[in-house]
């Protein structure tokens, strides 16, 4: 609403000849969108208590923690408090014109005839508000711009009716029979609500000089004009008061109504983006009551669960399922002890066929501890304890990575002076001992710029976007080229079993680090291998359209559940001259390219227990890129 211009600038606005189209106020419900005519400044219309009020609604904080009952029900409801109060008056209407009806009746049966204008006023509008009511698809619709006009057909059926049949009403009917002057706060009331305050006030200055005017022409009837004069005040005072509070109470529940849909609106975007976080947490997340019945749980809760993919949504039971037995008493011992340490506690889940994964749990409850509280659920954060030690390894790795970088670079410069003193020397030596000496020195230094360009490899750079590569083209090409180097023939009864795709495979990977890859791991398969036909299975394949698998599994004895967890670690090595980067870099090249690198023990029974895997992106292969690899 625009506020009231001051004289100064009404009188420069006339002398201009400009004057500014303000919205026109609607009703004590017009904050809620409805459409609006244009009208001049200044008109009675300008001046609402109501729109005041829902103009300072919207600096009302929208998590009032005051709302009414009312306004939370309408705002769920889903339709606005004006439609639902005009509802809700129509049928006030329809059983105030049956009880008119019944009225007369019960008045005839204990011998006070009606008058016959009083019957057929009181029946008309009976069936009128009845019709209203009973046949809404005729009823004129209801905004809260509808009854701002008295010319606009909601204020005529509903009000101006009201007014014209229960005024007749009182100037018809005797006064010693039927009293129909409280009939007229049902159109005042209605006034008050739902029209603005300009509107609702001359509604009832309308009423109060029609009961004065009746009043005052009672003297030639006979009657005593001055107290009906008198009565007819009083009336007319209680129907301003009525108007007025009727007014402020409408605006009440329309401020309420607004700062619950902004509260609503506010919760509705909370929750949203809660639960879009939680389903994206890597961390598990279980909300679990005290009947061990889980209410909630995101993806990764639901993938630690289970042996492989996940387990059945929420809600369900963890009480009955053998594997979570340990996870139920967890949960038991943490209602009893109403607290739980803040680095969390291992609980260990065990499977079928001999598996088992070890959680981190974390406990947080719904609310604190307070004297005499009891907790009915708590959110439970689970996480793979073996996540937790490559996430804290990964950490010490990149700092170790940062410093084994500098000193590489800076180790390059004296290697390359003692390997060129050394072949300087090795020149104008002839004695074999000390030819066999330099030899030895020059093989160190060979190992030494092995184990330095290791190191610089995996140091942290830009990485190059890549293409698509055919991997079947790239893996057989590199098991021939190992199987020659390690002298190792394929082919029926061969130690290599290789198994491929018979139509090329697209991989995002650099066809030189899949090589890398592949050889090392080769290397180490065969290394702890028997020579058994068949001793190393490596297999290529593709999982579904958005990943490749490849795997290399060996018959070695199974490694040892204290050195799984250092395997990628880099300086780590089983073998005395060993250095320990192999498996690191070997992962390191993986995470270029978003693929992944691990390694897992099969079950008791199987040929080949050791299996270390890849799962790579898949990637169409370009026409150019497939002609490529054919030719090469």
């Amino acid at each position: 609403m625009s506020t009231p211009a001051r004289p100064s600038e009404r009188r420069f606005a006339e002398r201009s000849g400009s004057r500014k189209p303000v919205v026109a106020e609607e009703s004590w419900f017009g904050a809620f969108g409805a459409d609006t005519e244009l009208h001049e400044e200044g008109s009675p219309e300008d001046e609402s208590h109501f729109v005041n009020g829902l103009h300072q609604a919207e600096s009302v904080p929208k998590d009032s923690r005051f709302l009414s009952r009312q306004a939370s029900r309408a705002v769920k409801s889903g339709t606005s408090a004006f439609e639902r109060i005009y509802r809700t008056f129509i049928a006030a209407r329809a059983a105030l014109g049956v009880a008119l009806v019944a009225t007369l009746v019960a008045a005839g049966l204990f011998g006070s005839r009606p008058t016959y204008p009083v019957l057929l006023v009181s029946i008309g509008y009976a069936l009128l508000a009845i019709g209203l009511w009973l046949l809404p698809r005729y009823r004129p619709a209801a905004a809260p711009g509808a009854l701002v006009r008295l010319r606009s057909p909601q204020w005529l059926v509903t009000i101006g009716v009201d007014l014209v049949c229960f005024m007749a009403l009182h100037v018809l009917a005797p006064a010693a029979t039927l009293n129909y002057l409280a009939l007229l706060v049902m159109p005042v009331l209605m006034a008050g609500v739902l029209t603005p305050r300009i509107l609702a006030l001359a509604t009832a200055a309308a009423v109060t000089l029609a009961l004065l005017v009746v009043a005052w022409l009672a003297r030639y009837s006979g009657g005593d004009s001055a107290l009906q004069i008198t009565q007819a005040g009083l009336a007319g005072s209680g129907f301003f008061v009525i108007t007025v509070l009727a007014g402020e109470l409408a605006g009440r529940l329309a401020r309420e109504e607004l700062t619950a849909r902004g509260s609503m609106e506010m919760a509705r975007q909370q929750a949203q983006l809660n639960r879009l976080v939680i389903e994206e947490m890597e961390e598990g997340v279980l909300v679990v009551d005290r009947r061990g019945r889980v209410r909630a749980a995101n993806p990764a809760a639901r993938g630690l669960l289970a042996p492989s993919g996940m387990s059945r949504p929420a809600p369900f039971q963890l009480r009955g399922v053998q594997a979570w037995g340990s996870l139920v008493g967890t949960v038991e011992r943490a209602f009893v002890e109403a607290s739980w340490p803040e680095a969390g506690r291992d609980v260990v889940l065990r499977f079928e066929a001999g598996l088992q994964r070890t959680l981190r749990a974390r406990i947080r409850f719904t609310r604190k501890r307070e004297p005499q509280a009891t907790e009915e659920f708590c959110v439970l954060f689970l996480e793979d304890v073996r996540n937790m030690q490559a996430r804290s390894r990964q950490e010490k790795l990149a700092a170790m990575g940062r410093m084994s970088a500098g000193i590489a670079h800076e180790i390059r410069n004296p290697l390359a002076a003692i390997s060129q003193a050394n072949a300087l020397l090795l020149e104008d030596v002839a004695d074999p001992a000390q030819r066999r000496l330099m030899s030895m020195v020059s093989d160190n230094v060979q190992r030494l710029k092995r184990i330095v360009d290791d190191v610089m490899e995996v140091a942290p750079g830009v990485v190059q976007e890549v293409g698509a590569i055919d991997a079947t083209a790239q893996v057989v090409a590199v098991c021939d080229e190992w199987a020659r180097a390690a002298g190792v023939s394929l082919g029926e009864g061969s130690v290599l079993r290789v198994e491929v795709p018979a139509e090329p495979l697209g991989v995002v990977f650099d066809a030189e680090h899949l090589r890398r890859v592949l050889v090392n791991l080769l290397d180490n398969a065969r290394r702890y291998a028997t020579q058994e036909p068949g001793a190393i299975h490596l297999r290529l394949d593709s999982r579904h359209a958005a990943q490749a698998f490849l795997s290399i599994a060996s018959d070695g004895a199974p490694i040892p559940p204290d050195v799984e967890p250092y395997l990628f670690e880099p300086f780590f090595s089983t073998r005395s001259r060993g250095t320990g980067l192999g498996l690191y870099i070997c992962r390191e090249l993986c995470e270029r390219y978003g693929a992944s690198l691990d390694y897992r023990l099969r079950a008791v029974g199987e040929a080949q227990r050791n299996e270390f895997f890849v799962e790579m992106r898949r990637r169409a292969l370009s026409p150019a890129e497939a002609r490529q690899h054919l030719t090469s």
